[in-house]
């Protein structure tokens, strides 16, 4: 189905035998929207080839523009150029729509704390609900006038600079670990780099690792000095010519796929040594009985290869790889035996309550679901026909639509909410799986 043209509900078409294929997922939301960050505060140049192209990095590169940054986007290339500023803020006031797209909220809100005069980051009804007064706090030890519009420290997010005047803060890690890579990914750029102390228990700290690879990429020097204290120096960045890797999340989809459905499915692109966290997913499955295969370490094309067999409920902490818990629970559909998911409470606050609105879901389907403060239980049971709503989540579309795979009669409402992240999902899923279907 072409992109962008799309009904109002998709039906998914079940398969009739395994599913057999490969699949190269779109380039890495997380890594295409830090590295743009750290281009544009780069000296020269920068070229990043295999960039997603999404609303949620579309949305990142026209706040960049909006504050004066020179990027090219040749979208059907998946190529980003960027004219670095040095560490500089181009525009001393700009109003920016974030809509839904989390890491261009946080990462932006810290970068403009690096510029001279007044800057309004906005968002999406949602984007207004999710809570952000971690980060402003952060901000306004280093010197920084930073408010928030709505009950809740949500946004819009107000901030009124004239410079860093701090070398030092803390941030709590137990909302979101953008709050922390947003000030880290700023840091080479401050006038004495950054002293961050990271508070409380740690959430996706996958992800804060790979914030400190890609600083390091672009010439920065992120010190772990402890576990929670890392020291960042005024480096600045120097550009450079990266290639981004392919979506681990979203390749998380496709591996599901092959266990549901008892098949064989190649990621390509993807090795055990990924800087993403969620390339974890494909251990998770190999809990549950799945045959996973990694190329050698060697390869110069790396790939993983899911092979479906019979699967067992596991009980398993995905704090982790939380953008994958949608997913497993998809999986767990289809278990011999109760699937617990445990510590994911942080997941509450992202585009829809991913815990109480997966488990309604889950439960409209027939699956008998326990819902937890950090997370959930669910229980195989028959399936039934049933619409599903998306809550405008893309995780949620993508992951219920494989349900349907072994199901009939499901249909998942706002389809084209896939978008945020992954615009041709439904080609693609169609494409590997239309050769099951005969």
């Amino acid at each position: 189905m072409p992109r962008n043209v799309l009904p109002d509900e998709l039906a998914i078409t079940p398969v009739q035998r395994p599913i057999q294929g490969r699949v190269r997922a779109p380039g890495s939301k997380s890594i295409t929207n830090r590295v743009v960050i750290c281009a544009a505060l780069a000296k020269g140049t920068s070229h990043i080839t295999g960039a997603l192209d999404s609303d949620d990095t579309r949305v990142m590169i026209n706040g960049l523009q909006n504050l004066g940054f020179e990027i090219d986007a040749d979208w059907e290339q998946h190529v980003i150029t960027v004219r670095g500023t040095g560490g500089l803020v181009p525009a001393s006031h700009a109003s920016i729509n974030c809509e839904a797209s989390g890491t261009t909220m946080r990462f932006l809100t810290a970068l403009v704390s690096l510029g001279h005069g007044k800057y309004v980051l906005d968002g999406t009804t949602r984007m207004r609900q999710r809570p952000i007064g971690d980060l402003l706090s952060a901000l306004r030890s280093l010197g920084i006038n930073a408010q928030a519009g709505s009950a809740g420290d949500c946004p819009p997010v107000t901030i009124q600079s004239s410079g860093i005047k701090e070398s030092r803060t803390r941030i709590q890690g137990t909302t979101s670990s953008q709050f922390a890579s947003g000030l880290a990914l700023v840091a080479p750029c401050m006038p004495d780099g950054l002293l961050l102390e990271l508070t409380g228990t740690l959430v996706s700290t996958p992800y804060l690792e790979m914030t400190r690879n890609i600083i390091e990429s672009f010439g920065g020097t992120c010190e772990a000095r402890e576990p929670n204290h890392w020291h960042i120096l005024p480096t600045g960045y120097v550009a450079q010519d990266y290639e981004v890797e392919p979506d681990a999340s979203a390749a998380s989809y496709f591996a599901a796929a092959a266990a549901i459905t008892g098949g064989t499915v190649t990621l390509d692109g993807l090795s055990h040594t990924s800087m993403q966290g969620d390339i974890e997913f494909c251990n998770a499955l190999e809990q549950m009985g799945c045959i996973i295969t990694w190329s050698s370490d060697t390869s110069s094309c790396p790939s993983v290869t899911i092979e479906g067999q019979f699967l067992q409920g596991i009980d398993i902490d995905m704090n982790a790889i939380s953008d994958t818990v949608m997913t497993l629970a998809v999986v767990a559909l289809f278990a011999k035996g109760p699937t617990s998911i445990r510590n994911v409470e942080h997941i509450r606050d992202k585009e829809t309550d991913r815990i109480r609105d997966l488990a309604c879901e889950l439960q409209r389907l027939g699956a008998n679901v326990e819902e937890h403060p950090d997370g959930l239980t669910i229980y195989p049971a028959p399936l039934r026909p049933a619409r599903i709503e998306t809550y405008d989540d893309h995780r949620m579309a993508m992951s219920l639509s494989l349900a349907g795979l072994r199901s009939e009669g499901i249909r998942i409402i706002h389809p084209a909410c896939v978008g945020k992240t992954f615009p041709d999902y439904w080609v693609v899923l169609e494409n590997l799986t239309k050769h099951s279907r005969n």
